[in-house]
């Protein structure tokens, strides 16, 4: 005679009910489908909006630094707000193209920044541009909503060349293309 638990008792049960109805390959399918889908996830776009901007209309978005619209070469330009790294802009090419000789990030991190000039916080996507030595020209060390590097969707310290071409991992500089407006 065993001495079996009522708990035994209600998984065999439960175990032979779900035997009774279900097939391997159905079993296998779904497996497979969770296996896949779960590896599908880092994939997927990451939502930031906990990083919109709660600057006020006039306001920095952080103490002692206050935005300006004017001068896209200078750190303090409002696209620039979580720029960790040296300007495109000021090493031959522009807030949304890389210099040449350069080769595009294929990823990128994103930011909330506030303009001042029109009061609106826009989605700002940094990307790297790589295979060229560092731009020495006009550095940035802005940490606008940056997290520890165990976020790295939220760390701009991390050097996103590391996808791109064995030719092209030496980061150069950042692009700053608004992706769209924050809410």
């Amino acid at each position: 005679m065993t001495n079996r638990s009522k708990f035994d008792e209600i998984v065999e049960q439960f175990s032979r009910h779900i035997a009774g109805r279900t097939s391997r390959r159905s079993f296998i399918s779904r497996v497979g489908t969770a296996v896949a889908g779960a590896a599908l996830v880092p994939l997927l776009p990451v939502d930031r909006s906990g990083r919109v901007s709660r600057a006020e209309a006039g306001s920095g978005t952080r103490d002692g630094w206050k935005p300006q619209d004017t001068d896209i070469h200078q750190c303090d330009y409002w696209r620039h707000c979580s720029l960790d790294g040296y300007i495109c802009g000021c090493a031959g090419g522009t807030l949304t193209d890389c210099p040449p000789g350069t080769k595009l990030s294929p990823s990128s991190w994103v930011a909330s920044c506030y303009n001042p000039g029109d009061k609106q916080s826009y989605l700002i996507a940094y990307r790297d541009c790589c295979g060229k030595t560092i731009a020495v020209t006009c550095p940035c060390l802005n940490t606008e909503g940056e997290l520890p590097v165990y976020r790295p969707e939220f760390g701009n310290d991390i050097i996103w060349c590391f996808g791109s071409d064995d030719d092209a991992m030496t980061y150069h500089c950042t692009i700053s293309p608004i992706v769209g407006k924050a809410s």
